[in-house]
């Protein structure tokens, strides 16, 4: 093996290493969202939380990548709208929490990737061949079997994390419109600022005082929301996205692991078969795309 090619392998091995990391990481952001949430604070307040304190972890990141020019918001039209596609994709996640399990909620809301596979030909004039077509119906009936719609009763949790997903899916499209103008993590900045001035205008209908405990919650919000992300950025930056995109649905493991642990939740058999149809069908969506 040359060097070159070691070195090419040790750098998508170490990307291998962040992604799952990250993956590792994340399941902790819900956990503690679930825990503000039983704590009845409202669910816009969290997702301000989420926004603001990510917003100022971020300052310092987004200050090495680009300098001061990277603090200086551009294209607000086009990231305001990321951001409010982000805010609601994170209310709904956070609010199906309140109903769900934290393994069932993103066992539901693993729909994103086929949902931006099928949209990907309506926003981005991308083209999706039969076989993408397949997986992506296939992938769907794998959802159907997480909620069985008619055999057990209406969950609006579910709901809410299907709504979850298709925002997320629709950030992601807006995503690759826009990627490689800016680096990463500026950009992600410049989406959480944008988003925290957006729900800090209609927080404070809603708005608890929070106790100490509570303010510590929200640092920890922006602190694994920071770290899940920046290894994310890590991962991408020493390994093909193609090597990548599997092993987020890892943070399956996770998060069954937090919600058992922290709540006692354990997810059903057909939650299990449902989600290794859908990891299935977006490991086949994924590898097709390399092609």
């Amino acid at each position: 093996m040359t060097g070159q090619a070691m070195t090419e392998r040790q750098s998508s091995l170490a990307g291998v290493g962040f992604m799952l990391g990250a993956m590792a990481v994340l399941p902790f952001l819900d956990v503690v969202a679930k825990t503000l949430g039983n704590q009845a604070v409202p669910v816009l307040q969290i997702v301000w939380a989420r926004m603001a304190m990510g917003t100022v972890m971020t300052v310092p990141l987004a200050w090495h990548a680009a300098g001061p020019r990277g603090l200086v918001p551009e294209r607000i039209g086009l990231h305001g709208l990321r951001a409010m596609l982000l805010i609601l994709a994170t209310f709904c996640f956070f609010f199906a929490l309140r109903f769900l399990p934290i393994a069932d909620a993103l066992a539901v809301f693993f729909v994103q990737p086929l949902l931006v596979t099928a949209l990907s030909p309506l926003v981005l004039k991308e083209r999706v061949g039969p076989r993408r077509w397949a997986a992506v119906g296939i992938g769907f009936l794998g959802t159907m079997i997480i909620i069985r719609p008619g055999l057990q009763a209406f969950n609006p949790g579910t709901m809410l994390a299907l709504g979850a997903g298709t925002c997320l899916a629709l950030y992601f499209l807006l995503t690759r419109r826009i990627a490689g103008r800016d680096p990463a993590m500026v950009t992600t900045f410049r989406t959480s600022l944008l988003g925290t001035v957006l729900v800090s205008a209609v927080v404070w209908l809603v708005w608890v005082p929070p106790t100490p405990l509570q303010w510590a919650l929200f640092l920890a919000l922006g602190f694994i929301s920071t770290l899940g992300h920046g290894l994310i950025v890590m991962a991408y930056d020493r390994a093909e996205a193609s090597l990548l995109a599997p092993l987020a649905y890892t943070e399956m493991i996770m998060a069954v692991i937090v919600g058992w642990w922290f709540f006692g939740d354990f997810p059903d058999l057909w939650t299990f078969v449902g989600v290794a149809v859908l990891i299935s069908c977006a490991i086949y969506i994924s590898a097709r795309e390399r092609r």
